[in-house]
Formats: C-alpha cells, structure tokens, sequence
C-alpha cells in the first residue's frame, strides 16, 4: 500500500510540544501507530488524521492549477449559426459532420434536464425545434453521441447531462 506524504506545519512549536507531551502523559504503554497520528494531527490544531489529511488533499487541489479552457473554434460555431433561424430553430441539416454534431448540442440544450420522454413528447418537442421534418434522424444521432438514452424498448428518452466535447 502506497503511503501519502502529508507535510505537517505548525507556527508554535512549543504549543505543539506542549499538546503532545499532555496528550503522552499518564500512558502505561506506548501508544500505537493510529494513536501516535492521531496525537500529532490534534496537537497541530486538527481533530484528528482524516482531518488533517482531509485539509491536505483540499490544500493541494486548490493549489493546483486549473485546467486551460479548452479552445472554441468560432468558424465552426457561426457556420452552425447559419443552420438556425432566428428563433432558434433548426432550418436545416448541416453537410459536415462536425457543425452537426455542434447543432445537436444546440438542441440537447434545450431538451429538459432529467425528465423521461415518451416517444410521442420527445418527437412534439424536437418538432419545435427543427423545421425540415427528419426527428428520426435527430434522435438517433443523439443517442448514437451519447447525448440522449433510449430505454431498453426504445419508447423512452432521457437527456444524458454531459460537457461537450472538443472538436477533433
């Protein structure tokens, strides 16, 4: 089993001696390895190790940069644009694969977060939102991209929540 290395830091090294030399006294034997962590971790002000462990792992975390935002390619974006009309419906099925892919998120958007869809309401809804006539072709594309579920008998639909994906 791997070990953690956990930096232990106290600005009053006396204060931290005094804790602990209160917390050994009156011990007929020595205490054990759990113990021992336990005495340290409180006499640096902690409850016990998982706390100090647990303040550790948050510090870490926190220091740790944050991943760069991923790029946006705004071509393709304003070339998925041109798809809608402007009441934010779909006039037309993209050619290139990649600004389908975006119009589908575009659509996923506004399909309602964890609700199940019979397949009677998800075609009214997506009707509402595309005008060339093809929901077969939008339902299965979703769910091919992971995007929506489709029940084991295929009569129900559910939003999948997901971040999108970065463009290959």
């Amino acid at each position: 089993m791997s070990r953690d290395l956990i930096p232990l830091t106290t600005p009053d090294v006396s204060g931290f001696a005094r804790s602990l030399s209160r917390q050994l006294t009156g011990r007929e034997a020595p205490p054990s390895h759990l113990e021992l962590l336990n005495m340290l971790a409180r006499a640096a002000g902690f409850r016990n190790h998982q706390h100090l462990r647990a303040a550790e792992a948050a510090r870490a975390r926190l220091d740790t940069p944050a991943a760069p935002p991923e790029a946006v390619d705004f071509r393709q974006v304003e070339r998925a644009l041109g798809c809608f009309d402007q009441g934010g419906v779909l006039t037309r099925w993209p050619a290139r694969r990649q600004q389908q892919i975006l119009c589908l998120w575009a659509l996923w958007a506004r399909l309602p977060a964890g609700l199940c869809l019979d397949e009677p309401r998800i075609n009214r809804l997506l009707d509402t939102l595309h005008a060339f006539g093809d929901r077969a072709l939008i339902r299965r594309d979703m769910v091919g991209l992971g995007l929506l579920r489709r029940g084991p008998d295929g009569r129900d639909y559910q939003r999948i929540e997901t971040r999108p994906r970065p463009a290959p």
